[in-house]
């Protein structure tokens, strides 16, 4: 076991794998101690009686999920019995790590979405033993518990594919809904929501890649609800008593309320619910009173859970799922003592989600030079645990009235590191500014914080621009976070201007917050930030670098919120080691005793900089289109024919023959052909005859086809049966071992675990002889894609600017990727190009039966307007030359069409050769 004073490295596991290990704190020793295995599910609270930060608090494991976790993971070893087609599909498709080479998922991400699931779909004996507790209503809830910044969004975009899909598929299955309703905790959280439905041009199917080409037009048949909590609100009789107003109709039945919240959902039954940051969404106690809880916080969770009671009673909710990083209900007694949902099933927490460097590495300072606390810890450690400063921090006082010197002072400190990593980036060519928050314990303390910056009393004239620092209202914000769609108004709209409704103000601060570190955003320049609340939920500023907490930590769930906010990553890159390298978010003020840290001495070292890769306004020129197609159809000739002559042979070698899934019950553990003895070989003989691996690969040919068939489908099914059969037997099938080639028996076999790769060398001879015209088909709902759709990405990556490309910068994985970049750029008969990189530009092929996505090198558009996709290739493989074939067919089908230009394609196979590739392409076009 590793047992340290203070962690150097609190990332010690690959965000894609299960967690193999966890930091434990050994509170008789004072030391971390990194044990092997998984952290347990479950959260801390601090000890009764304790007053000390230093307290290694009392752990309450979730045994709920710790039994449900250990028989989702032997579900999943198991290859995931009693799932329907649809489920398996998607589930293989999540985890293919070539579909995933920008946007793999992590395995919490998976995890989440594998325990609903399981709890749908796996057989009842699996899940003999469990039971959920339900939260006192009439409709069931399932609560995932997933970290701030660890891709929850991303996990919703599953489950509504997952549900949608097998729905679609099979619409008696009363296990399934396309009917969606999310609900969401403010307009913030709304608007980044919009992702989740299937039509938005940028919807996450598509940007993460979570549907299997083919399916994305199956998935718009879902009808999917985004609502801000605030429209589930109703008034009843009491309330309408109360009026002011001549109005008083009574108060709306259940039906005329439901079909009212849910518009375009109004006729639908059978509902999913999905609420975002569920932990608003609680029932009230009987008493209807809970002692130290806000009023506000009692009416919101009324109005959200009895808004459901309403749309369960008419429409019917089949399963709400909920989704929070803190899913604890408040129980009115101390705040370390929150009541935790019942109903939760997973659980990847803050500490699991720091560990595998899925959000930013928290840092505090351990030692510093001046007197210690009563615990011997630096007084930066809790602030406000001073009672010489928490006195101070409690005045009524004037803004003008002067920050204690010990607070100046913390500023100062934390303020020089602020300004090492603002130096750091500038020096990197980044355009915003790191960005400093601060957590205040009254409305007094922040405006005495924005007159001391204001004014220059903290000694860090960089970080004292009143143009640059936000003060923030808590309670305009929240009332602008309550509206339920955004107020439309001109951008060009001054702040200071007097006339501006407070509603358009407060909807001016919330744009503000929300576009902090975003180019060309109102938030743009803003670095120092005071807000006497935690500020929005969904607020995602990943330019957060520095915190400080200046009020009272009670509670570590406190801790985890506020830091929260600061914790989002800005890059995704896995090191050497299989690690991300971590981003850092240094603290003052915020102690943290129950989650890891990293330590050291003095101030920590400043947040290494990505680099922001994304279109840029002013280029716009340079902005490259292209057709989105969800697949080539191909119109064949009335009868095939295949030329045996002009057929290439294919090559099947026992010993690279591994299994196919089909026989893995018969072979099991055996890795090749070579390995088997004659008994093994029978079997599977036996099982697989010479004419039912004909018919097998006839009709894997044909189900390929099918949907895109014109004419009589029985007559081209018989003509395919008959040309599988002539070429199985013919000499076109080269075996490498003799002993196979002159045994009947293992002739057939080797065959046989072939398969796939016969299927797909018939296929592509077939249909390079008999096809007539090749016909695109478009993604209706989004027919063109562009450069300027791109989201800004992040990288540590080496990156050269460019010139001639509407994208900012291009990554260069290669010497050879930035010496072509750098003849695109200076090439005379280039207009523009793009690297084709985060863009989206796929290329659909089967490969062995599996249809896959290819992402080409270069997009290049000529001075004439036509268009070169261009690959980079040193050496070929067998799948390579199928992406080629396949790139050629999106190439023809595209001119075909007519309708977006005239495309060419080609391969460099060394960067010299560039030149020669565009001017060939040129002279092709001038003849």
């Amino acid at each position: 076991m590793e047992v340290k004073k203070v962690i150097d490295k609190l990332i010690i596991n690959s965000p894609y794998e299960e967690p193999k290990q966890h930091w434990f704190y050994l509170r008789e020793r004072r030391l971390f101690e990194k044990r092997d295995g998984r952290r347990p599910p479950g959260y801390l609270i601090a000890t009764q009686g304790s007053e000390s930060f230093d307290d290694p608090g009392i752990f309450i494991k979730i045994e709920l999920v710790e039994k449900i976790r250990e028989k989702v993971k032997s579900w999943r070893n198991n290859d995931y019995p009693g799932v329907t087609g649809i489920t398996k599909r998607l589930l293989r498709y999540w985890q293919d790590k070539e579909e995933r080479t920008n946007n793999r998922f992590f395995f919490c991400q998976l995890e989440a979405i594998e325990t609903l699931i399981w709890l749908t779909e796996a057989p009842e004996s699996e899940k003999v033993g469990v039971e959920i507790p339900s939260d006192g209503g009439d409709f069931s809830r399932w609560c995932s518990k997933m970290a701030t910044g660890s891709g929850k969004t991303v996990v919703m975009a599953m489950l509504i594919a997952w549900q949608v899909l097998n729905k679609v598929a099979d619409p008696q299955d009363s296990r399934f809904s396309k009917n969606i309703l999310i609900v969401s905790p403010g307009i913030t959280v709304k608007n980044r929501l919009s992702v989740l439905s299937p039509n938005e041009p940028n919807n996450y199917y598509e940007e993460f890649n979570v549907v299997p080409p083919g399916l994305i037009e199956r998935l718009r048949q879902s009808k999917v609800k985004i609502i801000n909590w605030h429209k589930l609100a109703w008034e009843n009789e009491e309330r309408i008593a109360k009026r002011k107003s001549v109005d008083k109709r009574g108060a709306k039945s259940d039906e005329a309320y439901v079909r009212e919240v849910l518009g375009e959902l109004k006729d639908a039954s059978n509902i999913v619910v999905i609420n975002d940051e569920a932990h608003h969404a609680w029932r009230v106690p009987a008493e209807s009173k809970i002692k130290g809880v806000k009023k506000e916080e009692i009416e919101e969770s009324t109005i959200w859970v009895g808004g459901l009671d309403r749309i369960n009673r008419k429409r019917g909710i089949l399963r709400c799922f909920d989704f929070s990083a803190t899913p604890f209900a408040p129980s009115g007694k101390k705040a370390s003592d929150e009541a935790l949902f019942g109903w939760i099933i997973s659980d990847f927490g803050l500490n699991d989600a720091i560990e595998s460097g899925l959000v930013k590495t928290p840092r505090i300072v351990i030692r510093d030079d001046g007197r210690k606390n009563e615990e011997l810890k630096s007084r930066l450690y809790h602030i406000y645990k001073d009672p010489d400063i928490q006195n101070d921090l409690n005045l009524k006082e004037d803004p003008s009235y002067p920050l204690h010197d010990f607070v100046i002072n913390a500023y100062y400190l934390l303020g020089k590191d602020w300004l090492k990593t603002k130096e750091e980036w500038e020096k990197e060519g980044h355009k915003v500014p790191p960005v400093m928050i601060t957590v205040a314990n009254r409305t007094e303390t922040s405006a005495r914080i924005k007159h001391a910056f204001d004014h220059k009393e903290i000694l860090i004239p960089e970080l004292c621009d009143p143009e640059k620092t936000l003060q923030i209202d808590s309670k305009i914000l929240n009332e602008a976070e309550s509206s339920e769609e955004n107020i439309d108004f001109s951008s060009d709209i001054n702040e200071q201007e007097v006339k501006l409704t407070k509603q358009k103000q407060a909807e001016l601060l919330r744009w503000k917050v929300n576009t902090i570190g975003k180019i060309r955003e109102p938030g743009e320049q803003v670095q120092n930030v005071i807000s006497v609340g935690m500020l929005s939920e969904g607020w995602d500023a990943k330019t957060v670098t520095h915190i400080m907490g200046l009020r009272a930590f009670s509670s570590q769930l406190l801790c985890e919120q506020v830091v929260g906010r600061g914790l989002r990553r800005t890059s995704y890159e896995v090191e050497d080691d299989g690690l991300f390298e971590p981003e850092y978010v240094n603290i003052f003020g915020v102690p943290f005793t129950f989650l890891p840290h990293e330590g050291g001495e003095g101030i920590p070292k400043p947040t290494k900089p990505r680099t922001a890769i994304e279109p840029v306004k002013e280029k716009q020129k340079y902005e490259i289109p292209w057709p989105n197609i969800l697949r080539i159809d191909h119109v064949y000739c009335p009868v095939l024919k295949l030329d045996m002559e002009k057929v290439t042979p294919i090559i099947l070698d026992p010993y690279e023959s591994i299994t196919q899934a089909e026989m893995a019950a018969i072979i099991a553990s055996k890795p090749s052909l070579a390995a088997l003895s004659e008994i093994d070989l029978q079997e599977i003989a036996d099982k697989f005859r010479t004419q039912t691996v004909i018919f097998e690969t006839a009709k894997r040919i044909f189900n390929s086809e099918k949907d895109s068939l014109k004419g009589n489908k029985d007559f081209f099914l018989a003509q395919l049966i008959k040309i599988t059969s002539d070429f199985i037997n013919s000499e076109k099938i080269v075996i490498s071992s003799r002993h196979y080639r002159e045994n009947e028996l293992k002739k057939r076999v080797l065959i046989t675990v072939n398969i796939n790769k016969i299927v797909q060398h018939i296929w592509n001879a077939i249909r390079a002889e008999n096809t007539e015209k090749l016909l695109p088909v478009f993604d209706k709902e989004n027919p063109i894609r562009s450069t300027a759709q791109m989201r800004t990405w992040y990288t540590t990556k080496p990156c050269e600017h460019t010139e001639k490309s509407h994208i900012n910068l291009i990554v260069a994985d290669s010497t050879w990727e930035a010496s072509e970049a750098y003849v695109l750029d200076k090439h005379p008969l280039v207009d523009s190009w793009v690297k084709n990189d985060h863009l989206g530009f796929t290329i659909l092929y089967n490969y062995k039966g599996v249809i896959k996505k290819y992402y080409p090198d270069f997009i290049i558009k000529l001075v004439n307007g036509e268009l070169l996709v261009l690959e980079t290739k040193g050496q070929d493989d067998d799948q390579d030359r199928t992406k080629r074939v396949f790139l050629k067919e999106w190439v023809e089908a595209v001119n075909n069409h007519g309708g977006f230009g005239k495309w060419h394609e080609d391969i460099s196979r060394h960067p010299s050769d560039v030149e020669d590739i565009i001017e060939k392409c040129c002279s092709l076009i001038s003849s």
